[in-house]
């Protein structure tokens, strides 16, 4: 029975930990996040700016000092205001030239001698100008990618979790999962288009439209492709017949036709308008959103927030169509699979795990 409690507990705290982080500030400056169910207290006195991700995020307190939350403890930062950026799992933040992280593994510095660098969902890509170098930190390690006899370029490209460059000998690589995988040689840039463990290219070699899907080269279509863009373990592009196709998995799936007027594609979900009706692909279906392309609309993991028609917010979430609120400029914003929206009279309501709440 004891040892039933504990693994309760861990479950409990682990659950816990891991809820996206829902944060605002209320009409009376107080600064809270939701959590369990219930809008909870982060800070008693009014702080300066904050920036969130999914599952941590990081704010200026009342007296200047960074701090960073996870959705159940804060840990003091920095006690001055500093340059930060903040990804859905990562943080970063510079003082001088010295580039600093936070991840579930506490604190480290990355390098004293930083000029440019990224911060994505799963990795952090950074400039050392003392090595003239560039390296990627990813799940715990640093890993360098390539240095420079004279100026450093950036990387090609950099996805969530991926980045595609070419070093010295201008080789065209990839680096994902903690191994460099190489391309080719090719004198002229690739136009990479990545997201999470997912890169597309037009292969300038064998001319054809190619992936690097999961530590494999393929090829999806026999000649390239003028438009592509890729989320989580997908890539969609608009084939020679103007068809909207989706490739996952080593398939491929037609989403449209018609020829799709204006497309997006972010994590987990694509949307595109098709005579005049605006449409998004979830959970392996075609889902109508609305009769109409909207004034405006967000996409974050699979979950789909837009303008409807009455100029309120709509959002799809689980496969499910809900309208939140109809009144007029309202703003929205996704955390997760939750949306959060900020009525006229700083009031809000959030959607969250199928329920509906108000503060």
């Amino acid at each position: 029975m004891r040892n039933s409690l504990v693994l309760l507990s861990i479950l409990y705290t682990t659950f816990s930990i891991s809820q996206s982080i829902v944060p605002l500030v209320d009409f009376r400056g107080y600064f809270k996040n939701f959590q369990d169910g219930y809008f909870r207290q982060i800070e008693f006195q009014q702080i300066d700016e904050f920036k969130a991700g999914d599952d941590l995020l990081a704010y200026i307190d009342f007296r200047g000092n960074l701090i960073v939350y996870d959705g159940a403890n804060k840990i003091n930062i920095a006690n001055m205001k500093v340059e930060y950026e903040v990804s859905d799992k990562l943080m970063t933040w510079k003082i001088g030239e010295t580039l600093n992280m936070w991840d579930e593994n506490g604190k480290r510095t990355l390098t004293f001698n930083v000029r440019n660098y990224w911060v994505k969902d799963n990795i952090v890509v950074f400039e050392d100008m003392r090595y003239n170098s560039v390296s990627a930190y990813f799940n715990g390690q640093i890993y360098p990618l390539y240095t420079s006899l004279g100026d450093v370029d950036a990387p090609d490209f950099i996805g969530e979790n991926i980045v595609a460059f070419r070093d010295n000998g201008n080789f065209n690589k990839v680096f994902w999962n903690g191994h460099i995988y190489d391309i080719d040689v090719w004198h002229s840039s690739f136009n990479f288009q990545g997201g999470t463990n997912i890169l597309a290219f037009n292969d300038p070699v064998n001319g054809t439209f190619a992936v690097f899907d999961n530590g494999e080269f393929l090829d999806v279509e026999e000649f390239h492709m003028e438009s592509y863009k890729a989320g989580r373990d997908f890539v969609t592009y608009v084939n020679r017949n103007g068809d909207l196709m989706l490739y996952t998995k080593g398939k491929k799936q037609q989403l449209s036709n018609f020829g799709a007027n204006l497309w997006e594609v972010k994590d987990d979900v694509v949307v595109w308008s098709e005579n005049s009706f605006f449409y998004a692909f979830s959970n392996g279906e075609k889902i109508e959103l609305s009769r109409y392309v909207p004034q405006d609309y967000e996409l974050k993991n699979n979950t789909v927030a837009f303008r409807n028609i009455m100029g309120g917010v709509s959002a799809l979430i689980d496969g499910q169509i809900i309208e939140l609120t109809n009144q007029m400029n309202s703003s929205y914003s996704i955390h997760g699979n939750s949306v959060l929206v900020e009525l006229f009279n700083s009031s809000f309501i959030l959607f969250s795990d199928g329920k509906k709440y108000t503060m």
